[in-house]
């Protein structure tokens, strides 16, 4: 496997479970709203305040402490715990008008893919069994797919594969904040509200 960047090697290292959820030419506040997120959760923390402020609920998997960031053309939101993004509402949400690519893992070893285009889910796979790429174009990205080993009934579990697969396809990549840097944090309102009207973005944080 190879891979032309190395934006995501953060997730290769011992983090036991993650979902990242990106979207294309959205600020990382928009990208909260469309999640969800809960607008009087909302700051600017640096990495030591967003533990400081959370507490023990950064382990929270109903209502899940997201951190965001922006690298390239891509906002990204980092659940701590939880796997929200997953959520084919969100996941619509998210990409309404743009591009959102959502990536999940466990310690199975499980990968999840979703690549979705305004509203819809273009690709979706994951690693738990063998790769059976499901969605309205499921081939889409095979050009990339294949060549990292990810083909129909043919993948293995645990590769990092599906990390090489969002480089390669997407140039995605996330930068850790420096220490004292701040960025726009929050928690997720559980997966029930979603049926209530979404919270009303907070002025002047676009």
């Amino acid at each position: 496997m190879t891979h032309t960047g190395a934006g995501l090697d953060l997730f290769r290292g011992d983090i036991p479970i993650y979902t990242l959820t990106f979207a294309k030419g959205l600020s990382p506040t928009e990208l909260l709203y469309r999640m969800g997120a809960d607008p009087d959760t909302l700051a600017l923390r640096d990495p030591a305040e967003v533990y400081g402020h959370f507490g023990e609920s950064v382990n929270d998997e109903d209502e899940p402490v997201v951190v965001t960031g922006v690298d390239g053309a891509w906002a990204w939101a980092w659940e701590l715990s939880g796997e929200h993004g997953l959520d084919e509402r969100i996941v619509s949400a998210v990409s309404r008008g743009t591009e959102a690519v959502v990536l999940y893992h466990n310690e199975k070893p499980m990968h999840w893919f979703k690549y979705a285009v305004d509203g819809d889910v273009v690709v979706d796979f994951n690693t738990l069994d063998s790769v059976r790429p499901t969605g309205l174009d499921p081939s889409r990205l095979d050009a990339f797919m294949h060549p990292l080993g990810l083909i129909p009934e043919e993948a293995e579990r645990g590769t990092d594969s599906v990390l090489c697969l969002a480089e390669n396809a997407f140039g995605l990549r996330v930068t850790p904040a420096e220490d004292g840097e701040a960025r726009w944090s929050g928690s997720l309102l559980p997966l029930s509200a979603l049926s209530r009207p979404m919270p009303v973005p907070v002025p002047g944080q676009g």
